[in-house]
């Protein structure tokens, strides 16, 4: 288990560490963030059911399930998804990485007054305060302009309400059978959810080209489809917090990437910062996560099911 769960918060890492740009280039070629938000939501639901269909899991048919994902919906998936592409709007994505980064301290804050959470070990605290230090040290926000304007605050509150989800999530719909159905069926509400807005937004997106086609597709199928399900699982292996703390692993990411394959320069700084934020990951997930959950379970844990 402990392996396992390290691949899926890597992979996780590295699909979700990507997102960013998809999103960027479906605003910049045409689409508006609402269009964004139905789409992603849309096809990743298209990818989960396939997965539940092919597994041979069914979606859920008790009322109390659909209720509790209603809620999760909102706020793991609706919410955040326009608030991301708003923000994005405005601002760069060096400050949308350090505000996306507060997400494992938001989760960590209301773990801790909900009692939704494990009790964190002072090592595991120390990671959390280490891996936003890393963050930090990364971006430089010092350096920066607009930390205090509506697009940061819009995503400010997409990663509060990331945590709030995570936190609902770990204690009404982790541990259940038929993962994979559970989430299509959250993404079909979150779709839902997203759709009853769409009217009411702007008019943008008349314009959207094949550039921003492609981007909104890959967001939707594996920087969300995918990443939902992984995600999903996470939570389920070491708590809402832990989960939180793959937030820490985007912006080390994108600038690997940006070196990689953008030719892009970087310095003593930003690789102190890579450093700091890996080891605090690695101080803030727990030891035995697959043990401390077996008390939790009410069913016999789902066995474990290829990603994509």
């Amino acid at each position: 288990m402990p392996l396992a769960s390290t691949l899926r918060m890597a992979v996780l890492a590295l699909l979700w560490g990507s997102g960013f740009l998809w999103i960027k280039l479906a605003l910049n070629h045409g689409l508006s963030p609402l269009q964004i938000t139905v789409a992603r939501c849309a096809l990743g639901a298209g990818v989960l059911l396939a997965l539940a269909l092919a597994a041979r899991q069914r979606l859920p048919r008790d009322r109390r399930t659909w209720g509790h994902l209603l809620v999760a919906a909102f706020f793991c998936n609706a919410l955040p998804f326009a608030l991301f592409s708003i923000g994005e709007q405005t601002v760069d994505s060096g400050t949308a990485g350090v505000l996306n980064a507060t997400t494992p301290l938001w989760a960590l804050l209301l773990g801790l007054l909900l009692g939704t959470d494990r009790p964190l070990s002072p090592a595991h605290l120390t990671g959390l305060l280490l891996g936003f230090t890393g963050v930090l040290l990364i971006f430089a926000p010092w350096q920066r302009a607009g930390l205090m304007t509506g697009g940061a605050l819009a995503l400010l509150g997409a990663a509060v309400s990331y945590a709030v989800a995570f936190a609902y999530m770990g204690r009404h719909l982790t541990g259940r059978d038929a993962p994979l159905a559970v989430s299509a069926a959250q993404l079909l509400t979150a779709t839902g959810w997203a759709g009853l807005a769409l009217p009411a937004g702007d008019s943008g997106g008349t314009g959207a080209d094949l550039t921003a086609l492609i981007a909104v597709t890959v967001l939707g199928i594996f920087g969300t489809g995918v990443t939902f399900y992984l995600n999903y699982r996470l939570i389920a292996d070491e708590g809402a917090t832990s989960a939180a703390t793959v937030g820490y692993l985007l912006p080390v990411v994108s600038v690997a990437l940006g070196s990689l394959f953008l030719d892009e320069r970087v310095g003593p700084r930003v690789i102190a910062g890579m450093v700091v934020v890996l080891a605090g990951v690695a101080l803030a997930r727990p030891r035995r996560a697959a043990k401390c959950l077996t008390p939790r379970r009410t069913t016999p844990p789902p066995h474990p099911e290829p990603a994509g």
